[in-house]
């Protein structure tokens, strides 16, 4: 990530500060380790994601317009828009050099495609915010490519870099798709449930920035029209933070909470399944105890 632009390490200093979770990179040496064993592509598979994710953050604060990342101030917030989309170029850039410089070609072929999906993705989920008509189809369309589309990459990678073995890979990738799903769920439930020191974002920012994840989509589906339209009234008119509560009081209301949760459950199922290929290892104790973490986190 070293540059001989300053202001470029400069930021990536700073980036290096928001210590994230590490999930994507842990997914690729998990996953290589129970397929096979983690080598050194093993190793430059873990960087690329952690680059090529660290690059669509920087980029998703731009386009959502977040001053907090992580508990701190985002890259937009200090150094503005300008920066923030070049820095994030020169992350993924980085990243694609790792993979490049040692013929890892079949990692590009994954994460280009997964990196499509995630743009489409953040552009349907726009399309569809203008016109405030998501749907829960829509909604887990947006959620597989836009969040689960990256961590089975990881998986697909890591066992790729491990193992021939081509249904061993299939089910890794579809653990990792699964997980992804189940963890964007519980991500748009702290904007319902959270608090802003734990989360490390503002609570109530999906809301305020008109976006309908599972939780207000279901409540919608089943409230009464006068209120649905009172509801979107709010959000129509950028939701104060004094109205924000009223919100959250109606998708509780109409159980927009725990049927989210029950979705975020019945994926974590899918995703133990796929592990069922795995023999008895540690190794495979730590991919489910992540499936555990995905639900139970705090943030």
């Amino acid at each position: 990530m070293q540059s001989q632009v300053g202001l470029v390490d400069i930021i990536t200093r700073y980036i290096i500060r928001q210590k994230g979770k590490r999930v994507r990179p842990i997914l690729v040496l998990l996953t290589a380790a129970a397929c096979g064993g983690i080598n050194e592509r093993s190793y430059r598979g873990a960087i690329l994601v952690e680059l090529l994710h660290t690059a669509t953050l920087v980029h998703d604060d731009v386009v959502d317009g977040s001053m907090v990342r992580r508990g701190l101030a985002s890259i937009n917030a200090i150094w503005k828009n300008k920066v923030s989309v070049l820095m994030g170029d020169f992350l993924l850039s980085r990243g694609l050099i790792v993979a490049m410089s040692n013929g890892d070609y079949d990692f590009l072929e994954t994460t280009t495609d997964a990196v499509r999906r995630m743009s489409e993705a953040e552009l349907l989920q726009i399309q569809k915010m203008r016109k405030f008509q998501i749907d829960e189809e829509t909604y887990f369309r947006i959620i597989s490519d836009k969040t689960a589309a990256l961590l089975s990459t990881c998986c697909e990678i890591g066992a790729a870099s491990a193992t021939d073995d081509t249904e061993l890979r299939s089910q890794m990738k579809q653990f990792g798709e699964n997980i992804g799903i189940a963890f964007q769920i519980q991500d748009d439930l702290f904007d319902y449930v959270g608090k802003e020191s734990t989360v490390g974002k503002p609570v109530g920012a999906d809301m305020k920035e008109k976006k309908f994840t599972l939780p207000l989509i279901h409540a919608m589906n089943n409230a009464p029209r006068k209120e649905v339209r009172a509801v979107l009234r709010l959000m129509k008119n950028g939701l104060p933070k004094s109205d924000v509560r009223k919100v959250v009081e109606f998708v509780d209301a109409y159980h927009g909470i725990e049927y989210a949760r029950q979705w975020a459950e019945e994926y974590i199922a899918r995703a133990r399944k796929n592990l069922a290929c795995l023999e008895p290892s540690p190794v495979k104790t730590s991919l489910e105890d992540i499936t555990h973490f995905v639900i139970q986190r705090t943030r």
